[in-house]
């Protein structure tokens, strides 16, 4: 098993900042130990894990949030969140979503089937956020996670506390306009509400989404981490990077180029998975980015530590030299 070795934790009294150190260690060798540092890591497996968590918790959340507001008399309600849904459904995928979101499920046997999306829901965004600390933990060099009990009672937490915001983040980000034109088709909002929401749907976005992946960047791993600057670029390059996936995906799945054509009615789901991935790549990249950082400063490198005995490990270490 190959990981980045442990760094020390950088004291918040610091008085240097991550700008000095990338500086002085040169930018191009930064990225460099950085991308080694994700590889090496299992980042890229971690992210798989993570997109496939994603998405078993963002389809039962939707569908149960469209029930929810039906059941409590939000009709109204739970036709702007599957008409938003629908907004963002490539191709062929508005018959199945449809299906799946509009139309009525009655008596105990759809209660019961809110109640259990809700349920599914939770415990995928929970595990999630266990993800979260995992990859986080082998990408600061920390071999053990948190003691199972403190692990998943921090994972609820940060479900709540990071896994809201980024929600809704994401739904300004990639359903903004749709959700604009729902309101005004349900509630009938004119052009008014339609300048106010255009101006500032975005900026909301983007702070919802820092502030969950700053919660995450803070909270997920099992060291005590430096002040918020040291954690700040790290947070932008996540953020930076999952803004950029989301806009090249949805750019493709919208263009025509045979997306739909290929994947049919399956395209919604096979572009969720895509951006559940690619995301998880994105925040993993962000929190290589900060412990590349702490490593930097600490006079060292991503540094492999090689967990194995015997020729075959030296060879390996001697293979791939210090930048591994």
């Amino acid at each position: 098993m190959i990981s980045s070795r442990s760094e020390p934790e950088t004291s918040r009294a610091a008085t240097d900042s991550p700008l000095s150190v990338v500086r002085g260690y040169g930018l191009r060798a930064f990225a460099r130990e950085t991308f080694a540092r994700l590889r090496y890591s299992d980042g890229f497996s971690h992210a798989r894990a993570l997109a496939l968590l994603l998405c078993l918790a963002v389809v039962p959340l939707l569908i149960a949030l469209t029930g929810l507001a039906d059941e409590v008399g939000l009709a109204q309600g739970g036709r702007v969140i599957a008409l938003t849904t629908l907004s963002l459904t490539p191709g062929r995928s508005d018959a199945l979503v449809r299906r799946l979101l509009l139309e009525e499920n009655s008596g105990d046997a759809g209660e019961a089937a809110l109640v259990t999306g809700l349920i599914t829901a939770g415990v995928a965004v929970t595990v999630a956020m266990a993800q979260i600390e995992r990859g986080a933990n082998r990408l600061y060099g920390i071999g053990r996670d948190r003691p199972t009990g403190h692990k998943y009672g921090r994972a609820v937490m940060l479900a709540v506390a990071s896994g809201a915001p980024a929600f809704c983040g994401f739904l300004l980000v990639v359903g903004g306009r749709g959700f604009g034109t729902a309101m005004q088709q349900v509630y009938g909002w004119g052009t008014p509400f339609e300048r106010i929401w255009t101006l500032l749907h975005v900026p909301v976005a983007l702070i919802l989404t820092v502030t969950a992946v700053a919660a995450l960047f803070r909270w997920a791993p099992r060291r005590r981490q430096p002040s918020w600057r040291w954690l700040l670029p790290g947070v932008l390059l996540s953020t930076l990077l999952w803004i950029l996936v989301t806009a090249l995906l949805a750019g493709y799945v919208t263009s025509g180029l045979s997306f739909s054509q290929v994947y049919g009615p399956l395209t919604g789901v096979v572009a969720l998975l895509l951006w559940a991935n690619a995301g998880g790549v994105a925040l993993f990249a962000g929190l290589a980015c900060c412990a590349q950082l702490e490593a930097c400063r600490a006079g060292g490198s991503a540094g492999r530590r090689v967990a194995a005995s015997g020729a075959r490990a030296k060879g390996d270490e001697h293979a791939g030299g210090c930048a591994g």
